[in-house]
């Protein structure tokens, strides 16, 4: 078995926003996947691909297409997606369509360089069930994994719960 990097693909969201000054708003900037694993002891290969810099309220049908576009041509079959919490589940069901890849959504309810964030534990996840999950899409969130056509994000508490538990 030959031992593939595990490729992660950047898109924005809270877990790479930050602040510019006192007085701005909070700005998607440049990943912050890279500094998280830098500065833990990660003893796997990855690679990380820096695609989109939005806030996922932002992004389009046609920023999936690139996303899936980007995913097919990818030669790895583990795939991690950093996206933000709003739109994450949009964004996953727009990649139905590919089944030959294990791909794996995470993203955090703050910024990846706050303390109280949950990026780590939520990238900690996600490099663990890119790993052991069988092909398909999944979305790791708050200690869980869900397949992407059976989870939704619960804003009034601030977690990803199953479809069935919001309806």
């Amino acid at each position: 078995m030959i031992h593939e990097p595990i490729q992660i693909i950047t898109t924005g969201g809270t877990i790479d926003k930050i602040y510019f000054d006192a007085k701005s708003t909070y700005q998607v900037g440049c990943p912050n996947i890279k500094r998280v694993l830098e500065e833990l002891p990660v003893t796997v290969d990855y690679q990380i691909t820096p695609l989109l810099q939005k806030d996922s309220l932002e992004i389009t049908d046609a920023d999936r297409q690139v996303l899936a576009d980007t995913i097919k041509a990818t030669p790895g079959q583990r795939i991690i997606v950093t996206h933000g919490t709003d739109t994450m589940v949009e964004s996953a069901m727009a990649l139905a369509d590919i089944q030959d890849k294990t791909i794996v959504f995470t993203g955090a309810l703050e910024p990846a360089m706050f303390k109280t964030s949950d990026a780590i534990f939520n990238i900690g996840c996600a490099i663990a069930a890119v790993q052991a999950l069988p092909a398909g899409i999944y979305i790791t969130m708050n200690g869980r994994i869900f397949p992407y056509d059976n989870v939704v994000k619960d804003v009034e508490n601030s977690r990803f719960v199953p479809r069935s538990e919001l309806s």
